[in-house]
């Protein structure tokens, strides 16, 4: 998701709720923490240089069960972080506390924001001498001439 995504979908909700990938839900009370511009500069394994930019959502929850965060008060926080985000319209990342600090995606799934999992990938498969996938395919299976065949009385 967007920041002019997650933009446009606060302006037309009545509440905020996000809603982690095993269908469990935040708690009512979580709090925006940090709304941030994250830049990775990387070598990958191959030795090639990349850069990755997103903003980035930290989303926390305390014990103030009275906290809730209204759409318009979310989107006042995003309008706020333009001088930090700037113009971009980036990729949204989320933080998330679970054993330690998770990082997902974002989508929209009717009225709820859907934090989805983020896997890693080796992005120097050829350098790394990693196969292609499609050398992973199964043979195909040679049927013999004797085979049973459909009326053939041997099954």
């Amino acid at each position: 998701m967007k920041i002019s995504e997650m933009k446009q979908a606060l302006a037309g909700l009545d509440t905020v709720s996000f809603r982690l990938p095993t269908g469990d839900y935040l708690p009512a009370h979580f709090h925006i923490t940090e709304v941030g511009l994250v830049t990775k500069h990387f070598v990958d394994c191959g030795g090639v240089e990349r850069q990755e930019t997103v903003a980035n959502f930290q989303l926390w929850e305390a014990g103030d069960y009275d906290h809730r965060l209204a759409p318009q008060k979310f989107l006042h926080i995003l309008n706020l972080s333009e001088r930090i985000l700037g113009s971009e319209d980036l990729d949204i990342e989320v933080e998330y506390q679970h054993a330690t600090i998770g990082k997902f995606g974002l989508t929209r799934e009717g009225n709820d924001f859907v934090l989805t999992a983020k896997q890693t990938a080796c992005l120097a498969q050829d350098a790394c001498g990693i196969p292609d996938a499609q050398q992973f395919a199964l043979p195909q299976l040679q049927v013999a001439a004797s085979a049973c065949t459909p009326g053939g009385g041997c099954c």
